[in-house]
């Protein structure tokens, strides 16, 4: 055999350990053009034939330093080498330093406090969960990081999520054929984050909950209805609600998000001259209704802070609180009644038809109407680029 085919074993050693690692770790995370491109199966698949290839790898290599040492130049040496230090470089950085699970880990210790004993800032975001008359806030500074908190909230199983690339909460239930779930995270795909399920190691889009790849491809997530308000506004509604607390050990990887939950990207640039321009990282106000799912510029909206609209033939009511950020989506109609809402001067939810006053829960509190319930509709809050990407079709409000 000659030197040429000794050291194509070589050579084939070396690809078939690193590579797959390499381009594995570089379309899970986001680096640059990654995320951009229809790969998530490849991803997939390739995860569960990195091992062997890198046993195959291993072993040609270990043939060519074993049976062919004879008749190899120090330089060959030197060069092959100093190419297998680089590629166990590359493989740390693709099997701990880039991979999802190690660097952003749920809490060691899931901690809870009531308003009273919590350390968390009532103008802290959060997502808020309630079920069985138990209240629990979850800070999107905290689940920002860990990206995923596996809790119960009155009995009742949830995963409460957040991706910070595509900036929105999900709440879902873990019951997965019958059985409750324990997660991980993989990675993200077009700047979402994608998890798996245990059992049927499923990949799953944060942002909608569908499986993307896997043998439950096709299903969904039940999702669990929940709240994006200011810890303030939530306390106001649920004075007993238990509070996430944060977990020391990952404070700097707090820090790390603040701010994250008042400034706008189009606040930092400084060569956009109109900051209600809609671009790739605009805020939006997303909801879907039968199906059809439409988008509302958040700076616009937050400005008026009631908007009255329709999707289809389903009215529908926007509202952000004085807060700036806690916001709400309610269907209104009242018995057929359409309802037509607005701020009053004294700064209350009134309805111009019956001039009522209404509350942060959509309930009606004085006036002709008191009493009543508006409908809730689920509402989300997301970058431009990822609610269209995950909601083709969408409707686009920007008046």
């Amino acid at each position: 055999m000659n030197n040429k085919t000794k050291s194509t074993i070589f050579w084939l050693g070396m690809a078939f350990f690193f590579l797959p690692g390499l381009v594995h770790a570089y379309l899970l995370m986001p680096f640059p053009g990654s995320q951009d491109l229809e790969a998530i199966k490849l991803c997939y698949y390739l995860e569960k034939i990195i091992l062997p290839l890198r046993i195959l790898g291993a072993v040609l290599i270990a043939v060519y330093f074993i049976k062919y040492p004879k008749g190899v130049t120090t330089k060959s040496k030197v060069v092959k080498i100093a190419v297998m230090v680089i590629g166990l470089v590359s493989f740390y950085f693709t099997d701990y330093e880039y991979k999802a699970a190690t660097m952003f880990k749920e809490p060691g210790t899931i901690k809870f406090a009531n308003a009273i004993h919590s350390k968390v800032p009532e103008s802290y975001l959060i997502i808020g969960v309630v079920n069985n008359g138990v209240a629990k806030a979850y800070p999107v500074i905290y689940l920002g990081y860990h990206h995923k908190v596996q809790d119960s909230v009155g009995a009742l199983p949830v995963l409460v999520t957040y991706c910070t690339m595509c900036r929105t909460g999900r709440v879902f239930s873990p019951i997965i054929n019958g059985k409750k779930q324990v997660f991980r995270l993989v990675g993200a795909r077009h700047y979402n984050a994608v998890i798996e399920d245990e059992d049927t190691k499923t990949w799953w889009y944060q942002a909608t909950g569908e499986a993307a790849v896997g043998p439950m491809r096709g299903s969904s997530f039940k999702e669990i209805p929940y709240e994006q308000s200011t810890l303030a506004a939530w306390l106001n509604k649920h004075p007993g609600s238990l509070i996430l607390q944060p977990d020391n050990g990952f404070r700097a990887d707090y820090a790390d998000l603040k701010n994250y939950d008042r400034v706008q990207a189009v606040d930092k640039d400084s060569t956009l001259v109109n900051k209600n321009s809609l671009v790739r990282k605009s805020w939006v106000l997303g909801v879907v209704i039968n199906k059809q799912p439409k988008a509302y510029n958040w700076r616009k909206l937050q400005r008026l802070r009631v908007l009255n609209d329709s999707i289809g033939n389903i009215p529908l009511m926007l509202a952000i609180e004085k807060d700036s950020l806690t916001f709400h989506a309610w269907k209104r109609s009242i018995d057929g009644k359409v309802l037509n809402f607005k701020i009053a001067p004294d700064g209350q939810l009134t309805d111009n038809e019956t001039a009522s006053v209404w509350n942060g829960d959509g309930t009606c509190i004085s006036g002709t109407l008191k009493g009543t319930q508006l409908i809730k509709q689920q509402a989300y809050q997301e970058y431009r680029h990822s609610w269209l990407h995950f909601h083709p079709g969408t409707l686009l409000w920007n008046e």
